[in-house]
């Protein structure tokens, strides 16, 4: 077992990057790659990196999560969201809901059923909120390998952006709920409503006062470099204020984002810099967060990972449906558009490791191995299942 920090980092790295030249040879995302390395290096495989040393990589996970929302946040414009109009927040809002109000219903029946133990209703909420967030990295990586293009397409993209902002909303309500639940106390009006109340307006708000600067100092640092810098520093002090004040980083840093991207100067070589610094810290985060988990936890979650999968696919697809049908949007996109909505990674995984920080214990732990694990099925049938569904949408010509 390696000890050694700087060491054990090294290794996380290099597991990361051998296992994507093995995931290239049958076409899986990267972030699938990441997540078997970790498990396999992790305590409960073989054992190099072990779990004190997993835990002093906290610090990294947490500043990952920043820069995850940072991304999402920038992709926020407003022009292109006027452009994009009330059809594409309608058609994300039911998909993203519909996945809720499922898995709530499921995971409560099975609950009331006696399958999921004595204190499940913690596990209840936080799954919930979680099965809302979708991966648009995997589905953006289909589109372009084969250059897909119609109705179906275009409505796909713009939704798998803003989903994960109705996800981040929803789980901060829901986590605050959740930990009120784990905690023994009972839940009051303050509790439910007012706290992840105070928790987003405060995360938002503080959020927008960061990105404001950003946005001005934009115009004062010119180079890429000094630019770089600019966003890395203003997402490192916002994770640490959410951590000091109890707000949510995710919320937060997605509003550092979204201010930047809509006031700053020259913001596409912003944001371009952002993106080429991020995936060693992204590799990292999914590196650790595969080691982090808990084989021997599976077989107390092997219910609740079984009804979480089907009872979020079957919401996705339902939802994009009614919304789709809501809106009279092409046959074709009523159709096929739920079955494009399936991947789940990054923030999916960054809710899974605030869950397990705020709730502590068996349940953050069931929590996190629930969605680490369906995190790999999602990655591995996802895409596959966009594939199919665009090519036959008719949107992915046969060569």
């Amino acid at each position: 077992m390696i000890t050694n920090t700087l060491l054990a980092l090294g290794i996380v790295m290099a597991a990361g990057l051998l296992m994507t030249r093995v995931i290239k040879l049958v076409k899986l995302p990267n972030v699938t790659a990441y997540l078997i390395a970790g498990l396999i290096i992790g305590p409960s495989v073989i054992g190099l990196i072990g779990k004190d040393t997993v835990k002093s990589f906290d610090i990294i996970v947490t500043l990952a999560l920043g820069f995850i929302a940072f991304s999402i946040g920038g992709e926020f414009k407003l022009d292109t969201i006027k452009r994009l109009g009330k059809k594409i927040t309608l058609i994300t809002a039911a998909q993203a809901f519909g996945a809720v109000i499922l898995v709530f219903v499921c995971l409560l029946g099975a609950g009331l059923f006696g399958w999921l133990g004595e204190n499940y209703m913690p596990i209840v909420f936080t799954l919930s909120a979680i099965a809302t967030a979708t991966a648009p990295a995997a589905t953006l990586l289909v589109v372009r390998q084969y250059k897909a293009h119609g109705p179906v397409t275009e409505t796909l993209l713009p939704v798998v952006a803003l989903d994960d902002a109705f996800g981040l909303m929803t789980f901060s309500v829901f986590i605050s709920i959740a930990q009120a639940l784990s905690s023994g106390t009972a839940p009051t009006v303050k509790t439910m409503l007012l706290d992840p109340l105070i928790e987003i307006v405060g995360s938002l708000g503080i959020g927008f006062a960061l990105g404001l600067v950003v946005a001005l100092c934009t115009r004062v640092f010119k180079s890429r470099a000094n630019r770089l810098c600019l966003c890395i520093t203003a997402t490192v002090i916002g994770t640490a204020l959410a951590q000091m004040l109890n707000l949510s980083s995710l919320l937060l840093c997605m509003m550092i984002g979204a201010v930047t991207c809509n006031l700053g100067k020259d913001v596409d070589r912003v944001l371009e810099g952002t993106d080429r610094w991020t995936p060693p810290l992204f590799m990292l985060f999914f590196v650790i967060s595969g080691a982090d988990l808990d084989l021997s936890i599976l077989p107390k979650v092997g219910i609740i990972g079984v009804i979480y999968i089907i009872a979020r696919s079957l919401g996705k697809y339902f939802g994009a449906r009614f919304g789709a049908a809501a809106v009279k949007a092409e046959p074709t996109v009523r159709k096929w558009l739920g079955f494009t909505l399936l991947p789940q990674a990054g923030v999916a995984v960054g809710m899974a490791q605030i869950a397990l920080t705020r709730l502590g214990g068996d349940i953050g732990a069931q929590v996190q191995a629930v969605v680490l694990c369906a995190t790999l099925i999602y990655e591995i049938v996802g895409p596959i299942l966009t594939k199919i569904a665009l090519t036959k949408a008719g949107e992915i010509s046969k060569e």
